[in-house]
C-alpha cells in the first residue's frame, strides 16, 4: 500500500508559509511599538520607539524656569521610563496571542523566554592570571632549568649582536 505524501507535504509548507506571514506582520507592528508620557505638570513629553529608545522629547519652555538642570533632568529620566513600560505593555500585547499558554511575553521580549536563571547567568570567568611579579628567566630566584642555555642547541646561539641567530 502507497501513501501519497504530497498532500502533508502541502499542509505542512502551508502552514509554514501562515506562520512566516504571522511573524512578519507581527515583526512590522513590534518595529512600530510607539508610546508616549507627559510628566505630571504636562512641562515634559517623551516618546520612544521600539525597545524603549527615546524617540522625542519636548520640554515646554516653562520648565527651564520652573526646575533645575538636576531636577529637569530627572524628571525627563523619570518620564521617559513611563513611556518606556507603556511601550514595553504595548509589545508584549502584540506577541501574546501568539504564545502558547502560560508563556510569558515580557520574558520573550527580553530575550529570556523559558530559560532559568542558573540559563541566564553569564559564564563564570576564570581569574585573570597576574604576571606582575614574575620574571621569566628565573623562578623563585633561581635560574629556570626548563629555559635553553647558549651552547643547549648545538652550533646555534641564542643571543647575537644584532638580535640575529647564526
Amino acid at each position: 500500500m502507497t501513501v501519497d505524501h504530497q498532500a502533508q507535504v502541502d499542509e505542512l509548507v502551508a502552514g509554514y508559509r501562515r506562520s512566516r506571514e504571522q511573524l512578519a506582520s507581527v515583526q512590522q507592528a513590534l518595529a512600530a511599538v510607539r508610546a508616549a508620557a507627559s510628566s505630571e505638570d504636562g512641562l515634559v513629553t517623551a516618546t520612544v520607539g521600539p525597545g524603549g529608545v527615546l524617540a522625542g522629547l519636548t520640554i515646554d519652555e516653562r520648565a527651564y524656569r520652573t526646575y533645575r538642570p538636576d531636577e529637569l533632568a530627572a524628571l525627563i529620566v523619570r518620564t521617559t521610563a513611563v513611556a518606556a513600560r507603556l511601550a514595553a505593555r504595548s509589545a508584549e500585547d502584540l506577541v501574546a496571542p501568539l504564545l502558547p499558554s502560560g508563556a510569558d511575553p515580557a520574558a520573550l521580549l527580553h530575550g529570556s523566554a523559558d530559560l532559568t536563571p542558573a540559563e541566564l547567568a553569564p559564564p563564570a570567568v576564570a581569574a585573570e592570571e597576574s604576571f606582575e611579579n614574575q620574571t621569566w628567566m628565573r623562578r623563585g630566584g633561581v635560574e629556570d632549568q626548563s629555559w635553553p642555555r647558549p651552547g643547549d642547541l648545538g652550533d646555534q646561539t641564542w643571543l647575537q649582536r644584532g638580535g640575529t641567530a647564526r
